[in-house]
């Protein structure tokens, strides 16, 4: 079996980070590549209409069960990220193009995750920042130079206005061929696609 399934996702999102838990697994038992989209779930919410569940009290409360439930299912630590750094995903996003460009996405990017939802850290304060990137061996200076590079910017303002043309209305959302999924959830439904590749 062979074939590719597009994962687009945003560091701020939590079911993101669950469904991330479990793309390892995916690739080994489909014999597929995962090909991570960032993209910035503010900017498709926006253009969609869509809100967060946060919005809704009732929603919100009800999520945050949800995420537990679903961690306690994969065995991956989780907690609440209440720095306030997570409201705005914008550089780590961009990080993420930053860091493929540079060939340091992988390292990069199992470093962001489990520090936003895993055991949490500020990183919207420079020096945890720069202290996680040193500990995954990337060179702090040098990445942080390209998420301020244009190109940076217009790929992840691209790759968003993508999703947002494809259909993507939220996070995480998985594409094999032009077949979209919608959530952490629907990860069986993406295996069965997979499969009929």
């Amino acid at each position: 079996m062979t074939g590719s399934v597009e994962f687009f996702f945003d560091y701020g999102s939590p079911f993101s980070y669950l469904a991330d838990t479990q793309m390892a697994d995916l690739e080994k038992s489909t014999g597929t590549t995962v090909v991570y989209r960032p993209m910035l779930l503010g900017g498709v919410l926006k253009a969609t209409g869509n809100a967060s569940p946060m919005a809704v009290p009732a929603k919100g409360a009800y999520m945050g069960l949800e995420l537990r439930r679903w961690a306690e299912r994969y065995g991956v630590p989780f907690r609440a990220n209440l720095f306030p750094f997570r409201s705005n995903t914008l550089r780590l996003m961009r990080g993420a193009f930053a860091s493929q460009r540079l060939g340091v996405f992988c390292a990069y990017h199992r470093s962001v995750f489990p520090a936003v939802w895993g055991e949490p850290l500020d990183l919207g304060d420079e020096a945890v920042f720069r202290r996680l990137l040193e500990r995954a061996a990337i060179d702090p200076q040098r990445l942080l130079d390209a998420i301020e590079a244009q190109d940076t910017k217009d790929e992840l303002r691209r790759s968003t206005e993508e999703a947002v043309r494809r259909g993507v209305f939220g996070a995480p959302t998985f594409f094999v061929g032009d077949e979209m999924f919608w959530g952490n959830d629907r990860l069986t439904f993406v295996e069965q696609a997979l499969r009929r590749v």
